[in-house]
């Protein structure tokens, strides 16, 4: 038995074909992603379909498979997170709304108001993530915000996960406005502790239920009558990082996981990175941080990327000579290039997008003595220990052998000046077949498909 994970991507569609008994990879393939115009024409599901005729052409088993697919077509998902103070609840807002696969497009703390209601309309997120107080603390930033939203009234999907004594009043000002909305737990039950786990199911929910239709993007349905929304299980990059965590942490003693794992994503207009490190609770206890650190953290660097955002990437790595590849890029974002300098200038912006993005999640540490005695601060997440690092867009898939060398190595190693926490001695693999994807969307109804699947990278490493 055979199914088809289906990845609706900003730029592409990827397609994998799987054996649910083996896990194996069957057939792939990829197509340009197609949206509708300003007049109408195009659907999303014109690209699924030209996927699927590859697939068919390699294993006619595809035309009859089951579908499963995530998307990010249309923009994703756009997280606006409205906090009590942007340092604590706001920022653990962030945190998980990134983990939840989402672009956190605004965040706003302090209490809503005329102008911070203007910024949010502007900012024009899918879901609002509303967030403030520990459970039995500060409940008026909260309840003052769902009233302002009440009021307005607020249209669009919004869910609540802040203080707990506060849902029920919170609940029943938006539900007496009509504003959908989801009650998740509390992302800062107390001080020092972060708990994302309910707040991102109820955003996959928002997604799903609200989201995904209301992009518009096919008004038609697949050969075999299923719809786009009836194909998507959640937001792509949600997807992945549960791909990601299966990759680390494995099933049970008999299907084992890689380790501590890190996943960097280049694109054309962002560098996503995707963590799972299992925290020490000894080397934790001597840290000092704002907002704690969790396990699975996932951070979106929207100014670091191949097309789109290849200028300020270049600017972020002071490469001055690469300024005109960048422009380049920047203003022709179906830029392939066609000669050994410019895929040497294609390496080098990859690189740089690389080395920014892992600094930026990894953050630096250092010691310091404090009336509590020695304590670490750390500015992100420590990446020192990881075994594993995975790299995937597709500049390391058709970079060539020298793509690994010239775009991943460089962001590791042990002898970085200022404190960078960045992986030290890992192995490294490009993920070639988008099989993060794949194994994400198999991993509730098929763990030991999408298991046996993305262990393909851990015995396919490139270094």
């Amino acid at each position: 038995m055979s199914i088809v994970c289906v990845d609706f991507g900003s730029t592409f569609t990827k397609a994998a074909l799987v054996d649910l008994d083996t896990g194996a990879l069957l057939a792939g393939a990829s197509h340009p992603t197609t949206l509708p115009d300003a007049a109408g024409n195009g659907d999303v599901l014109d690209g699924y379909d030209a996927c699927l005729a590859v697939l068919a052409e390699q294993d006619r088993r595809a035309l009859d498979a089951d579908v499963l697919a995530c998307s990010s077509a249309g923009g994703g998902l756009r997280v606006a997170v409205v906090g009590n103070e942007e340092l604590v609840t706001a920022e653990a807002g962030r945190r998980v709304a990134l983990s939840s696969g989402g672009k956190v497009v605004l965040v706003l703390s302090g209490g809503l108001d005329d102008a911070k209601l203007a910024d949010l309309r502007a900012a024009e997120p899918d879901v609002v993530l509303l967030v403030g107080g520990t459970d039995g603390g500060n409940a008026e930033v909260l309840e003052g915000d769902a009233a302002f939203l009440a009021r307005t009234p607020w249209h669009g999907p919004v869910v609540v996960a802040g203080n707990i004594d506060s849902q029920a009043v919170v609940a029943d000002l938006l539900r007496g406005a009509g504003t959908p909305h989801v009650v998740a737990d509390n992302v800062v039950p107390r001080i020092g502790v972060l708990a994302p786990d309910s707040a991102r199911r109820a955003i996959r929910e928002i997604f799903l239920s609200h989201v995904i239709g209301g992009k518009h993007l096919s008004s038609r349905t697949d050969a075999r009558g299923r719809s786009f929304t009836e194909l998507v299980r959640g937001a792509t990059p949600d997807v992945v990082l549960t791909g990601v965590e299966l990759l680390a942490r494995g099933l049970d003693d008999q299907h084992r996981g890689a380790g501590d794992v890190v996943v960097v994503d280049v694109g054309g207009a962002t560098t996503d990175v995707h963590s799972v490190v299992e925290l020490d609770p000894e080397d934790s206890g001597l840290a000092r941080e704002v907002v704690a650190t969790t396990p699975v953290t996932r951070t979106v660097e929207g100014d670091l990327g191949m097309r789109w955002s290849a200028i300020s990437t270049v600017e972020a790595a002071g490469r001055d000579d690469l300024t005109s590849a960048a422009a380049r890029r920047h203003e022709h974002p179906d830029f392939l290039p066609d000669s050994d300098a410019e895929r040497e200038a294609d390496l080098d912006i990859a690189a740089a997008a690389v080395r920014i993005a892992l600094e930026r999640h990894a953050g630096r540490s250092k010691v310091v003595v404090s009336p509590e005695g020695r304590v670490v601060e750390r500015s992100g997440k420590d990446l020192r220990e990881v075994d594993l690092l995975v790299g995937s867009g597709g500049v390391l898939r058709h970079g060539g052998p020298d793509a690994v060398r010239r775009v991943l190595l460089p962001a590791t190693g042990d002898a970085f000046e200022g404190g960078w926490q960045l992986p030290r001695d890992p192995a490294v693999v490009v993920d070639r077949d988008y099989v993060l994807a794949a194994a994400g969307l198999l991993a509730e109804e098929h763990p030991v498909a999408a298991h046996r699947l993305v262990s393909r990278l851990r015995t396919s490493v490139d270094r």
